[in-house]
């Protein structure tokens, strides 16, 4: 039988399925909320399994775990001699799962949440990976090969090269065809690591160098690629989701662009200002690319948009971290579609069942300084969350939580719905003034901040606007 639709849910409901969350923290929170949902829903017993280290002890994903497993210290030293996270040891907690006799693994976000290492290891051991095979996550994982990929299937690409630059005289033929300005890119780059803007040809000769060496050092590979440089787009992201059985589906489309230093801070669905026909058309485009692929699970197509046109960047082989604003728009849950498919069910959704409905925002709420952005972890004296009719929060925070240090910032998502976008941000701007955590620095103010300001509230601010008003 097909990897893809091997059942791993027992047939007589009895059996509990063993599921092992690879991840800490709200992400790890938010599925286990989903997965006793569902467990009851379909009246099947699940027993969730929690890896935590040291100073996640006390966590709340610990403490709602059936079955916590301590991994000791936050940091371990791997085959290379390099210090990592303990959550990111493939082998060893991939072993632990065995002898625990675990059904599936859900890797979340961050950490293993796109590592095609897991996924391959996982289906060695006879364990289901809730996420996509590891060659479709090797592929769409290699930036040149999914931007390939998407140009080959309809998926609208910038102007780019085609392929790697081998040396600084092509990459000056291929700046002749796109036209400056462009940006180079590392092929192994992310997080907005690995990119250089080049203006002119004069230019361009040390640029190639230039990236080619921080390439290297950074990543381990030096590949780099061209495209078009666009000045002032958008963000803009699709939420894919399909069964590996040839059936795929869209959630609309997510608006990212409020960026600080490529990260991302605050989210809306829908875009606004999109023209319905290209928002369905580039969307479509997407869903047929996931039938090809016979992709697995969720994933989410990233764009930039600037002039009524979009650009493919890169797809995500994972839920992410945005992904409640997809949720309160179209009442999808996409943590119980992740369980569903990983159980060998076909989609149960129809593109025609996708009704977006409302608006939603979602306000990243981190532990640092408001002001030198600088991650401020420690003891939470007092948690307070806004609740009311459109609100909701994700968060492993309580009162008397220590916030360690080791891991992402953030602690906290803010969720909105309203009938139409003012609403929601109406009901984010009470949300956030409600919203007390004392004993540490948080970025509250600064969202209160952004759902204030006169050009965001109009819609359609490019990934530039923040950092100009920040002035940094």
């Amino acid at each position: 039988m097909n990897h893809s639709t091997t059942r791993w849910i027992p047939r007589d409901g009895v059996k509990p399925v063993r599921i092992a969350i690879i991840n800490r923290g709200e992400a790890a929170v938010r599925f286990m909320r989903t997965a006793r949902v569902w467990s009851r829903r379909n009246a099947q017993p699940v027993e969730l399994i929690a890896f935590y280290t040291d100073p996640d002890a006390r966590a709340p994903f610990v403490q709602m775990a059936d079955t916590a497993v301590a991994l000791g210290d936050p940091f371990m030293i791997d085959a290379s001699g390099a210090r990592v996270s303990s959550y990111l040891d493939v082998e060893g907690l991939v072993s632990k799962c065995s002898e625990l006799g675990v059904d599936a693994v859900w890797p979340g976000w961050g950490f293993l949440g796109e590592s095609a290492d897991l996924s391959d290891a996982c289906k060695d051991a006879g364990i289901k990976f809730i996420g996509p095979p590891g060659g479709v996550m090797r592929l769409l994982g290699d930036k040149i090969r999914s931007k390939a990929f998407a140009e080959e299937h309809k998926v609208p690409v910038s102007p780019w090269s085609g392929r790697a630059i081998e040396d600084p005289e092509e990459a000056r033929v291929m700046a002749e065809k796109i036209g400056f300005p462009l940006i180079l890119k590392a092929a192994a780059g992310g997080g907005g690591r690995g990119m250089r803007v080049v203006h002119s040809e004069a230019a361009l000769l040390n640029a190639v160098y230039v990236t080619q060496s921080e390439a290297k050092a950074a990543f381990g590979d030096d590949t780099v690629y061209i495209e078009k440089f666009l000045e002032n787009p958008r963000h803009v992201e699709i939420q894919g989701l399909a069964d590996g059985q040839g059936n795929a589906i869209h959630l609309g489309d997510r608006d990212c662009s409020l960026q600080r230093r490529h990260q991302k801070v605050l989210e809306e669905a829908p875009a606004p200002g999109i023209p319905d026909d290209v928002r369905n058309e580039v969307a479509m485009s997407c869903v047929e690319a996931c039938k090809t692929l016979n992709y697995r699970g969720a994933g989410t197509f990233e764009f930039l948009y600037e002039d009524g046109q979009f650009f493919f960047i890169e797809m995500n082989t994972r839920i992410q971290v945005e992904h409640p604003v997809s949720e309160m728009v179209t009442g999808v849950d996409l943590i119980k579609e992740q369980l569903k498919i990983a159980g060998g069910e076909p989609l149960s959704l129809r593109q025609e069942d996708i009704v977006v409905s409302g608006h939603a925002f979602e306000c990243r709420i981190n532990a640092e300084d408001p002001k030198t952005f600088m991650p401020c972890p420690g003891n939470i004296k007092h948690f307070h969350a806004p609740g009311g009719l459109g609100v909701r929060v994700d968060s492993h925070l309580y009162s008397g939580y220590t916030v360690p240090p080791h891991y992402d910032s953030m602690i906290a998502k803010i969720i909105t719905w309203g009938d139409d976008r003012e609403s929601a941000l109406s009901r984010m701007r009470t949300a956030l003034d409600e919203l007390v955590v004392d004993g540490i620095r948080t970025n509250t103010e600064l969202h209160r901040d952004l759902v204030r300001d006169n050009a965001f509230a109009k819609g359609g601010v490019s990934i530039h606007y923040l950092e100009k008003k920040l002035k940094i």
